[in-house]
């Protein structure tokens, strides 16, 4: 194995450790030691990787969330953006399961803002969140999303729904099959992105002009 790769391995075994320790019992409770012991290495491998706690933690952050981007991008290639959001939420979801410890704490740093990651995690966010703005703009440009759409907070909303919605999923509902999570939470987001129906448009039930009414 060459040296590069070495080092790319004991930095996964690092992560995975960190996130798990973190994930159970806090970032402040979780020590150097702890997070050595758990990915089996000595205690002067997580500083010569990454400083410092905090710093193995920025790129934790930095690491999962990239990972997240590239599934977003990989599962939404070629496909027509009416599509392509279904494709979000489903790989998010994903990823979602298999990263489940991560998970977890990407939903619990995410929105604090009293934390010395908090630039960290502001630039980790605007990856993820442009790469789904990718996908809304087009289908507005496509008109298959409503033309007046504010793409930033499209954006956003999804994949904060997707976020907490899996989350909850994973903790308290872990029975349900993803493909059912992934049907109800599409439906609701797709709702909300379609075009509103014409001005002229009678709604199904009300009266058609010239009925009597009463």
């Amino acid at each position: 194995m060459k040296q590069a790769d070495r080092r790319d391995a004991t930095r996964d075994k690092l992560y995975a450790a960190a996130v798990e320790l973190i994930a159970e019992q806090g970032f402040a409770a979780t020590t150097v030691d702890a997070i050595a012991d758990r990915a089996g290495v000595a205690k002067g491998t997580v500083y010569y990787n990454f400083g410092s706690k905090t710093g193995l933690f920025e790129q934790l952050l930095t690491h999962g969330v990239a990972r997240l981007t590239e599934r977003l991008r990989a599962a939404t290639a070629g496909l027509p953006p009416a599509e392509a959001v279904t494709a979000l939420v489903a790989a998010q979801l994903a990823y979602l399961r298999d990263y489940r410890a991560f998970a977890q704490l990407l939903l619990s740093e995410m929105w604090r803002t009293n934390n010395q990651w908090h630039q960290t995690v502001a630039l980790v966010r605007g990856e993820v969140i442009g790469t789904i703005g990718e996908v809304i703009a087009a289908g507005v440009a496509a008109g298959d999303f409503a033309a007046d759409l504010d793409v930033g907070l499209a954006a956003s909303a999804l994949f904060g729904v997707a976020l907490v919605v899996g989350v909850d999923w994973l903790v308290f509902q872990p029975e349900r099959d993803i493909d059912d999570v992934l049907a109800g939470l599409s439906a609701i987001v797709t709702s909300r992105l379609r075009p509103a129906s014409s001005a002229g448009d009678i709604p199904s039930g009300d009266p058609t002009p010239g009925d009597t009414v009463g």
